[in-house]
């Protein structure tokens, strides 16, 4: 058994996958998911799992180049904004690498979502409480 703190398989699979640029969309509880992209449906109830477990999980073995937020996060939803911010910096530094922060409307978030590797569906349900994850390499 795994003993890293990533222990689903679909998504210990999808990280083992990805390459330089792929995205993985981390999504709440209502994004449109479109036919495209592998989905990973994890959503459970109404915040469960919730958003920033996610992102912890998967940055326990996911290098990141960059992300992508909606920016209506910014007025919509502060608290979680700062918390992802903060959460990404904690990366950042565990990465050794700046990890860039885009903002894009959720409109057009919506139509990149399409070419992500893999949505993954959470039971978040903060407004745009949505995360494209663009991979990195640790080298």
């Amino acid at each position: 058994m795994k003993k890293t703190t990533l222990l689903n398989s679909h998504l210990s699979a999808l990280v083992a996958r990805v390459g330089h640029t792929d995205d993985i969309v981390l999504a709440d509880a209502g994004l449109p998911i479109p036919a495209g992209p592998e989905r990973i449906d994890l959503a459970v109830s109404p915040g469960l799992p919730g958003l920033q477990p996610m992102l912890a999980a998967l940055l326990s073995e996911l290098q990141l180049e960059s992300v992508v937020l909606a920016e209506e996060i910014k007025t919509v939803s502060p608290d979680l904004h700062r918390l992802l911010l903060s959460q990404l910096a904690e990366a950042a530094d565990a990465q050794g690498r700046d990890i860039p922060v885009n903002y894009i409307s959720h409109a057009d978030f919506k139509r990149q979502n399409a070419g992500a590797r893999a949505v993954v569906r959470t039971g978040e349900c903060t407004p745009y409480a949505n995360i494209i994850l663009r991979c990195g390499v640790p080298f």
